[in-house]
């Protein structure tokens, strides 16, 4: 028996599709998907016999160019446009991914580090004391022109 893949477990962008049954699966004439190609709107893969070879990813440009065609009245030099800033924005939203991970492992270091430091902070705390006391001094008395009686502070470590 014969193993038949579904189309979702074919890449999104392995070329599988020839013009013939990739125009049956948008329900466009093959003219029409060459047309596309020679406006540059789609890229088909090509063998080295020179066959066109569609991927997924390519069929649901075509999809996209015929639903602005011909549901929304948007001229080809539009769909240009609306294509290329839609693959802008896709480069921009990956961007914004990669930079969102990098800024989470980031936010991870910082706060593993945070909590080293806390812990090297309770660890010492535990090991040193300073003991420090303060008497007043009266104005006028030796003291304050410097002639001490004694130690007024200490400090124990």
């Amino acid at each position: 028996m014969t193993d038949y893949l579904n189309d979702d477990q074919i890449p999104y962008d392995e070329p599988a599709y020839v013009i013939s049954v990739a125009a049956k699966l948008v329900c466009l004439h093959p003219q029409t998907l060459r047309y596309y190609e020679r406006l540059g709107l789609v890229t088909p893969t090509r063998t080295e016999g020179r066959i066109r070879l569609y991927s997924r990813r390519n069929l649901d440009i075509v999809r996209k160019i015929a639903r602005l065609t011909e549901e929304l009245g948007v001229n080809l030099a539009g769909v240009e446009v609306i294509l290329n800033m839609s693959e802008r924005l896709e480069e921009l939203q990956a961007e914004i991914e990669r930079e969102r991970s990098r800024a989470q492992q980031r936010i991870e270091r910082l706060q593993n580090r945070i909590q080293e430091l806390e812990a090297a902070l309770y660890r010492d705390h535990d090991r040193s004391v300073i003991n420090v006391s303060a008497r007043e001094i009266a104005p006028g008395s030796e003291e304050e022109h410097g002639h001490e009686h004694g130690p007024t502070a200490s400090i124990v470590a």
